[in-house]
């Protein structure tokens, strides 16, 4: 009687739901493997494998299997009492994603963009919770994994989707299973496995603006099923979206990129499999610069036309991107339910890039940059897996090293007596982490699971910061001639160690097994660490004696860790004869420490020069409500796979913050103190839009003997701050974007035909920006003189720059498989 009254009142809430949840896959259903899927799945990640390649095959009939392994083991999707969307790699071609960023669309409250000035860095936001500075002292907030390899960061990350078995998408902590860094949420983008027979494959992509791209895939088993052999290149390309209009010859948004993947799996005995990777990239784009909005406030250069042109000078260093990594995943199966995993992985990575802040020729606020990063991490997995209690068990080890060097060439701010004025700044953090972690789960009966779970973390920083001011130029590390003046402005190094225990527990309740509610309480942790941008000579004199101690030098370097407490509840179902799948979740989140970095124009000793300021701010919270669905309106009408699904998304977050207490500077001098202010009223938690929503329909017909599937998506998200104070030139107001796709699939799955439009309504909006203007130091509002020019606080034309997103795309896109 109580579960027939439970299940009559979870069925009448169905319509409700049915109005407000969404989401790309949903699992449930069954289905028979493909050819090419593995015959004998060993690992965790073949089983999946293998489950999701049935759900294609399934997906004729509208139904999906998609299995997951959100928590370190494969699962049903509906079954974990997590957040998650994921996304199978037939799926995503489908859509035409080309890279990673193209989630955001589609996943609710979320922001993945690229970076300003870049191709390759990512900027990721979940739940309001990320890092938007990519320089060497600030880490992500949102996880990133490559085939379960931690991205330390974010350089080289927006990952191009290629060979791509699927991308999960987890919301919220995660700092269980997933450790350090996982403050907001994670993203497990798992390439994919090789097929048991000889497979090729190609794909390629012709469209506007001359995009050229062209993916070849081919795997071979040598030595039956013991040894497989694979491998993927990718050429990808495309003319600029803009100009250059003061370098002859320099498009401006364009894209020149090589991609290469290897793998070797090995199956020397029962029950052991070794899996190598290792994968390559190289960009070779133009540098992105950005497009001013405000005319030059000394040379009166005006306003340009076309958002994606600039007029920059800068182009040295030239911008030239590698990154390259290899990874070992061994698994052994114990017998008696368990399993040992090593995950042992080495990446590096090298971005030269002139960023020319301005946008003009003038050498003013232009910052030629190098970022080098390498890092090595292993991870021992022991997992159990019973019939009443699965768990894992595991200890990892990260050694990081991140560092930068970057010029700030003032030239035409500085007086005639300090010609090619530069500030120079080299950054190197050193990051050593250890941690141990386990999570288990005990299922009480068919109707109730607990889990419970912890890590420790110990994050050890090790900071060295050099300043120094320069005439002639930028540093001839950076290939200019610039040579030093005076003594350093900064000569700085730190040692700082931070410890943390994040434990998370949750409650499944199954009614049915068509139906999973949920209850979550879990605690994340970003480690803290040092400012590389930081100037000593700007360190507060808090005693008032007339000297900068070593104290406080070394407190105005560190900034503390970020700590989020964060509580859900979430309801998962399949209805109506599996013709409804949706997900609910709401969420309340805690957050403490907010790092959030930043620089300001400054005069220090009579030099105009530039000053890092990073803070703490008090607390913010975040709440909010997220609902994923697919519905299958019509199937099986026109025989075969026939089917109308209208599937969408929906995240409504109210993210504020309730404290921001800040010393802050006038826009004179970087030691004028008149706080401290408690801020938080004139703040906004940046890249985090308080509505983020999408609707997709989707209908698959036979035609000619295969599938004709056609799919369009409307996006749409509501303002969103590049900064935590508002910016009357920045911030962008809400927009929609409008995609639509036509696939069709040959009989035997062999051919691919498909004709694909993104952003149709050829929209402009903006991603991201930089602004150096004196505002108020409450508010945040600009000033203004008495002409009514707005006040350049860095450089003398005035820092109001912006990047936007693509223009219009249209591409065509064909496919062979053998």
């Amino acid at each position: 009687m109580i579960r027939t009254s439970l299940m009559t009142t979870l069925k009448m809430g169905t319509a409700l739901a049915a109005l407000t949840a969404a989401s790309p896959l949903f699992a449930q259903g069954s289905g028979t493997p493909p050819a090419d899927a593995p015959a004998n799945p060993q690992t965790d990640e073949q089983r999946a494998a293998a489950a999701n390649a049935a759900a294609t095959e399934a997906s004729s009939q509208g139904d999906q299997n998609i299995v997951v392994t959100a928590r370190r083991r494969p699962e049903i999707l509906k079954d974990v009492p997590i957040a998650v969307t994921a996304y199978t790699g037939e799926s995503l071609e489908r859509q035409g994603a080309l890279d990673i960023t193209a989630l955001s669309d589609t996943t609710p409250n979320v922001t993945f963009e690229t970076s300003r000035g870049t191709n390759t860095t990512l900027t990721a936001f979940i739940r309001g919770v990320g890092q938007q500075d990519p320089v060497a002292g600030f880490e992500a907030g949102v996880g990133l994994y490559l085939d379960d390899i931690y991205l330390n960061r974010p350089q080289a990350a927006v990952l191009e989707i290629y060979d791509v078995e699927r991308i999960e998408v987890l919301r919220g902590p995660q700092g269980t299973l997933y450790g350090r860094n996982t403050i907001g949420g994670a993203i497990k983008y798992v390439t994919r496995r090789l097929p048991d027979r000889p497979s090729f494959s190609a794909t390629g992509r012709l469209g506007t603006h001359r995009q050229a791209d062209l993916i070849l895939s081919g795997s071979a088993p040598i030595l039956g099923d013991a040894v497989k052999i694979g491998g993927s290149i990718a050429r990808l390309s495309h003319d600029g979206f803009g100009d250059n209009l003061n370098i002859r010859g320099l498009s401006n948004y364009n894209q020149d990129v090589w991609a290469a993947r290897g793998t070797l799996e090995l199956a020397p005995g029962p029950g052991i499999s070794i899996r190598f990777t290792g994968d390559y990239t190289r960009d070779k784009s133009n540098p992105r610069n950005g497009h001013r909005l405000i005319p030059g406030l000394l040379s009166g250069a005006p306003v340009l036309g076309n958002v994606y042109d600039t007029q920059a000078g800068l182009n040295t260093p030239r911008q030239d991107i590698k990154a390259y990594g290899g990874a070992m995943h061994a698994e052994f199966d114990l017998g008696g339910d368990l399993t040992l995993k090593d995950i042992m992985g080495y990446r590096h990575d090298r971005t030269a890039t002139p960023i020319d802040f301005d946008a003009l020729p003038a050498a003013d606020v232009d910052v030629p940059a190098i970022y080098t990063n390498h890092q090595f991490s292993n991870e021992l997995q022991l997992l159990y897996e019973g019939k009443q209690i699965q768990s894992v068990i595991g200890l990892y080890y990260l050694s990081a090293s991140a560092q930068n060097i970057f010029d700030v060439i003032l030239a035409t701010t500085s007086p005639v007596a300090l010609p090619g004025l530069t500030a120079s700044t080299f950054g190197h953090v050193n990051t050593e982490t250890f941690a141990g972690f386990a999570d288990f789960t005990y299922k009480a009966s068919d109707l109730i699971s607990l889990s419970v779970g912890g890590r420790y973390t110990s994050d050890r920083r090790r900071a060295t910061v050099i300043r120094k001011n320069l005439l002639f130029g930028a540093s001839p590390a950076l290939g200019g001639t610039g040579v030093q003046l005076g003594a350093l402005t900064s000569d700085f190094r730190g040692e700082k160690r931070f410890n943390e225990f994040t434990p998370r527990a949750s409650i499944s309740f199954f009614p049915d097994p068509d139906n999973t509610l949920y209850a979550s309480w879990s605690k994340g942790f970003k480690g803290g660490g040092f400012d590389p941008r930081g100037l000593s000579t700007a360190a507060p004199d808090l005693n008032g004696n007339g000297v900068r101690e070593p104290s406080e030098i070394f407190d105005y370097f560190l900034f503390d860790p970020e700590k989020v407490t964060s509580y859900e509840v979430g309801y998962k179902a399949s209805l109506l004869d599996r013709r409804l799948r949706f997900a609910l979740a709401a969420f309340y989140a805690d957050y403490r420490n907010v790092q959030v970095p930043g620089s300001v124009g400054a005069i220090i000793g009579g030099v105009p020069t530039f000053v890092g300021v990073t803070t703490n701010a008090g607390k913010a919270n975040m709440k909010g409500i997220e609902a994923e669905w697919v519905a299958t309106l019509a199937r099986g009408f026109a025989g075969g796979g026939s089917h109308i699904n209208f599937s969408g998304t929906l995240g409504y977050l109210d993210a504020k913050y309730k404290q921001f207490i800040t010393n802050v500077g006038g826009p004179s001098t970087a030691t004028t103190v008149r706080g401290p202010f408690d801020v938080a009223a004139y703040r906004r938690i940046q890249n985090t839009p308080k509505w983020t929503m999408s609707g997709t329909l989707d209908m698959a017909v036979p035609v000619a003997g295969g599938d004709l599937d056609f799919s369009t998506t409307l996006s749409w998200r509501s303002k969103t701050f590049q900064f935590e104070t508002p910016s009357p030139f920045l911030d962008q107001p809400g927009y929609s974007l409008w995609d639509a796709h036509l696939v069709w699939t040959s009989p035997d799955d062999r051919f691919t035909i498909g004709l694909h439009g993104k952003n149709l309504t050829n929209k402009r909006y903006i991603t991201s920006g930089y602004q150096f203007l004196a505002v108020d130091p409450v508010t945040g509002v600009p000033l203004r003189a008495a002409n009514g020019n707005v006040i350049p606080s860095l450089g003398k034309e005035g820092v109001v720059t912006t990047f936007y997103g693509n223009p219009r795309q249209v591409f065509l896109s064909l496919g062979v498989k053998f």
